[in-house]
């Protein structure tokens, strides 16, 4: 038995010796100078890293553009997005383009250490080598070095062992893109290489499985994401009126629809990120976003489902010479709140949306709706003149909850939420 136990020991020691060796890789050197890039790759590396939302996650609040420092919590413990300006100790100042490259397509940094996939490179493993290199090329020539040291990582036990991730690349890591299929054009295939590559839409818009990978079989289904609910982009879409290319990218480079409403979360900024892109670009990159829906709807179905959400906001929204009455304790206490907060804005003719097409109040969660009310909508660069106030500090719990619960019920034709209290104290709890 002890022989037995002591191959064992020697059979694992020496598997465990083999995995290191075959997965570690090198350092590359530091790069001395950059050559120089004219203007026009500057320009080209500038719109990906907007289409990218590089500041997004690199930028922590009140902090220098793309500095690093803003916490991403994951199931696995606390990672803290790094400094990606050129300063030579605390952010990419030392990366060749060799490295940058690595870094971007097989998450591995310059020095060889695994990069967690918070960081989307399996998305970005997808990306060109013309554009690998203008997005290279703005980072280190088109940004101002900031010092700013990233924090450490607290990521639990084993997850804290980066070599690990080789496994996670191995299993997940897949560079190739989505294939053009019946009726799916140019314009579709380059939809396909902008959401799939830098734009990264499904990182975001995807649950995740045990290993925090995106979940093949409910892609772009959904899920959280730094505390918001991403919706759906597949047929499972909470839009009241189904997405055309033309609304999307009214949403996508203004913030706003008139038939989805404002950008308001972590889209917020992505908005104001792809203002100014090419249109052709944001028209492709809807045309491949609308297309994971299903096939598309002909114009008659379309304009029926336009009949019907319009004929349910001809119904239900608030109309005050239908809806205004003097407060009482007698009316329900959230259509209390809503007559005295909430219609003064969000009324019949009013600038919002109707809530009728409010994919929030649809969403299967609460989240959007309570954070939202709480915290209120700073609208993108493109509508700045729609906006939400804060209420964080005029409401109590117990409103708050009954507001939410009435604005499900009369605005939708879905189930109640059953999670609003819960939901409700979360969000007041946090700051």
């Amino acid at each position: 038995m002890r022989r037995a136990f002591a191959l064992v020991v020697v059979a694992v020691l020496t598997g465990l010796v083999g995995f290191i060796f075959v997965t570690n890789k090198p350092a590359i050197s530091p790069v001395g100078d950059v050559k120089d890039y004219n203007r026009k790759v500057l320009a080209q590396g500038e719109a990906l890293a907007a289409l990218g939302s590089c500041a997004t996650c690199h930028t922590r609040q009140g902090g220098k553009p793309l500095s690093g420092g803003r916490a991403i919590d994951t199931p696995f413990g606390s990672l803290y997005a790094s400094n990606i300006t050129p300063h030579k100790e605390n952010g990419i100042g030392q990366y060749s383009l060799a490295a940058f490259t690595r870094a971007m397509r097989e998450g591995v940094s310059r020095t060889g250490d695994y990069l967690y996939p918070a960081f989307p490179y399996d998305h970005f493993s997808r990306v060109n080598d013309e554009d690998i290199e203008a997005l290279y090329a703005y980072l280190m020539q088109g940004v101002t070095p900031q010092p700013d040291k990233t924090p450490a990582n607290a990521m639990s036990f084993p997850f804290n062992i980066r070599q690990g991730l080789a496994v996670w690349n191995a299993l997940f890591l897949n560079p190739e893109l989505p294939k053009p299929g019946p009726g799916q054009d140019a314009e579709w295939a380059r939809g396909a290489y902008l959401a799939e590559g830098l734009g990264h839409c499904g990182a975001c818009h995807s649950p995740r499985n045990v290993l925090g990978a995106i979940d093949g079989k409910r892609a772009y289904a959904g899920a959280f994401v730094n505390g918001w609910y991403a919706p759906a982009l597949d047929a499972s879409s909470p839009a009241p009126i189904p997405w055309t290319k033309n609304a999307l990218v009214n949403y996508l480079m203004d913030g706003w629809d008139k038939h989805h409403g404002l950008a308001a979360g972590s889209m917020g900024p992505v908005s104001t990120a792809l203002r100014e892109q090419k249109e052709d670009d944001m028209f492709a990159l809807a045309a491949y976003v609308v297309s994971l829906a299903g096939p598309p709807k002909s114009p008659q179905a379309l304009a029926e489902a336009e009949k019907l959400a319009m004929a349910r906001v001809e119904k239900t929204d608030w109309n005050p010479t239908r809806d205004n009455a003097p407060p009482d304790a007698a009316i329900d206490p959230g259509q209390r709140m809503f007559q005295t907060r909430c219609a003064e804005c969000h009324k019949s003719g009013g600038k919002p949306a109707p809530l009728v097409l409010n994919s929030a109040l649809n969403l299967p969660d609460p989240t959007n709706v309570v954070r939202a009310t709480l915290e209120g909508i700073k609208p993108p660069q493109g509508a700045l003149d729609r906006s939400m106030p804060a209420f964080r500090n005029q409401i109590t719990e117990s409103d708050l909850v009954a507001v939410v619960t009435f604005m499900r019920a009369r605005f939708t034709g879905r189930e109640p939420w059953t999670n609003v209290e819960e939901v409700v104290r979360r969000e007041i709890q946090r700051r």
